[in-house]
C-alpha cells in the first residue's frame, strides 16, 4: 500500500487500477545524502517516483563541469526518458538530501503501455510535465537573475525569513541558469542593500522584499 500511495502522488492522472498494476513490480529504494542514483551513460533499467528528499538532475561536461538541469522534489517522476528514446540515462542523478523513491522497472512499465487505457492515462501525466518544461524555458528567458534566485527560494523552501539551503552556491547558480560569478555579484549587491545576510550556513532574507516574488511563484495560501 505504501508504494501505491507514493505512486498516486507521482501519477495523479492514473486510476487506482493502473496504480496497482505499476506497484506489482516496483520496489522502494533509499539513498543517503550525496548518493548517486544513476550516472549519465548507465543502462537505464528503471525510472523513479520520488517519495521524500531532493534529487539533483545534472550533466557533466568533458572538462568535468556540472550543470544542474533540475531539482526533483517529492511527488515527481524522473528518468522516464528511457521509456521512449534509449535505454541509456542521458543525465546523472544524485541525492542532495537523504532520499526515498520508488524504482519502476523499465520492461514492466513498457508492457503496461500496451494497455490502451493505461497508455492514455500516462500520456496525460507526460503532458503535465511538458507544460512544466515550457514554463522553465519562459523562466530562463524572461526573468533576470535576481528574480530567478528569489523564486527559487520560494518554490523550493517556501516563504520565510531564514533558509538553510542544502545546495552549494555553485549548484544554486546552475539551478537558476547562471554562473557562480554572476550569483556572487548578485549576493554582494543584495547584502549591500540589506536584503540578505549570511550567518554561517543560514541565509537571512528581508521577508517583505521576498513577498513580491512569492506572489508570482506560489499559489495563494502556500507560504509558511
Amino acid at each position: 500500500m505504501e508504494l501505491e500511495n507514493i505512486l498516486r502522488t507521482a501519477f495523479p492522472s492514473l486510476s487506482e487500477q493502473s496504480l496497482a498494476m505499476i506497484a506489482k513490480q516496483c520496489r522502494l529504494v533509499k539513498h543517503p545524502r550525496n548518493g548517486i542514483l544513476f550516472l549519465e551513460g548507465d543502462t537505464g533499467t528503471g525510472f523513479y517516483a520520488l517519495s521524500s528528499g531532493t534529487v539533483k538532475i545534472y550533466k557533466t561536461s568533458p572538462a568535468g563541469q556540472e550543470t544542474v538541469l533540475r531539482l526533483q522534489g517529492p511527488g515527481s517522476i524522473f528518468a522516464e526518458v528511457i521509456l521512449f528514446e534509449s535505454d541509456v540515462y542521458p543525465v546523472s542523478a544524485a541525492a542532495m538530501t537523504p532520499v526515498s523513491a520508488v524504482l519502476i522497472p523499465r520492461e514492466h512499465f513498457l508492457g503496461l503501455l500496451d494497455e490502451p487505457r493505461f497508455r492514455n492515462e500516462f500520456i496525460a501525466t507526460l503532458m503535465h510535465k511538458q507544460r512544466y518544461l515550457t514554463d522553465r524555458i519562459l523562466y530562463l528567458t524572461s526573468l533576470d537573475v535576481e528574480e530567478r534566485f528569489f523564486r527559487f527560494l520560494v518554490e523550493h523552501y517556501g516563504v520565510r525569513e531564514e533558509y538553510s539551503p542544502e545546495l552549494s552556491k555553485k549548484d544554486i547558480a546552475s539551478a537558476i541558469g547562471t554562473i557562480p560569478e554572476t550569483l556572487s555579484r548578485l549576493f554582494e549587491r543584495l547584502r549591500g542593500r540589506g536584503i540578505i545576510s549570511w550567518k554561517g550556513p543560514v541565509l537571512a532574507v528581508d521577508r517583505d522584499y521576498l513577498e513580491q516574488f512569492a506572489r508570482e511563484a506560489l499559489p495563494e495560501g502556500f507560504d509558511d
